[in-house]
C-alpha cells in the first residue's frame, strides 16, 4: 500500500508532469485564466489519462506483448488517445454546451497533450502492473489539476497587480511556472 501511495505522491507533487518534466504547458497557459475552466480541463486530462492508461496497459499487455509487436506501443497509445479525446469531446458538447465552449480549441488539443502520452509511456516504462499504472495515471492527473489551479488563482491575482508592461501576459506567466517549479522541487525527498 506504501508503494502505491509512493506512486501518487511521486506523480502527483515530486515528479510533477507540469513543473518537473514540463509536459503539458499549452492548456496551462491557455486555459488557467480563470478557476472553473481551469479546473475543469484538469479534470478533463485526469478522465483521459485514467482511461486512456487503462486501454494502453490492456493493449500493451494482452495485445502487443504476447504478439511481440512492441514497437507498436506508440501508435497504439495515439489510437487511445485520440479516440478517447474524441468521445469526451462528443459528450461535451452534448451534456454541457458551456463548458464546452469554455475549452475553446484546447479541448481537441488533449490529444496532442504531451502529458497525455508521457504517463502512458512512463506506465510502458516502469512496467507498472495494472493497480499501479492506475494510481500513477491519478497521480499525475491530480497534479496537472493541482498546477491547473494555483495558476489560475495566481492569475487572477495578476490581474489585479500593477506589473509592469513589459512583463504583462506571457512573460509573468513563464516566471510564475518557473517559481511554482521551483516550489515544488521542495517535495523532492518527501518518500524515502
Amino acid at each position: 500500500m506504501s508503494e502505491l501511495f509512493s506512486i501518487f505522491i511521486g506523480l502527483a507533487l515530486i515528479n510533477n508532469i507540469v513543473l518537473v518534466q514540463f509536459l503539458g504547458l499549452c492548456p496551462v497557459f491557455g486555459v488557467s485564466k480563470k478557476l472553473g475552466p481551469a479546473v475543469n480541463m484538469g479534470l478533463a486530462v485526469t478522465l483521459v489519462i485514467f482511461v486512456s492508461s487503462t486501454l494502453a496497459w490492456l493493449a500493451n499487455n494482452y495485445i502487443l506483448i504476447p504478439l511481440n509487436a512492441e514497437y507498436l506501443h506508440l501508435i497504439i497509445y495515439l489510437l487511445i488517445i485520440g479516440s478517447m479525446v474524441q468521445m469526451l469531446e462528443i459528450f461535451l458538447k452534448k451534456t454541457n454546451a458551456n463548458l464546452y465552449k469554455s475549452f475553446g480549441i484546447y479541448l481537441a488539443l488533449i490529444a496532442t497533450n504531451c502529458a497525455v502520452i508521457g504517463v502512458l509511456l512512463l506506465n510502458a516504462d516502469e512496467s507498472y502492473n495494472f493497480i499501479e499504472s492506475l494510481i500513477a495515471s491519478l497521480g499525475a492527473g491530480a497534479g496537472f489539476t493541482l498546477v491547473m489551479a494555483l495558476m489560475s488563482g495566481i492569475r487572477e491575482k495578476l490581474e489585479l497587480s500593477d506589473i509592469p508592461k513589459a512583463m504583462k501576459g506571457l512573460p509573468v506567466i513563464f516566471i510564475t511556472a518557473a517559481l511554482m517549479a521551483l516550489a515544488f522541487g521542495g517535495f523532492v525527498g518527501m518518500l524515502f
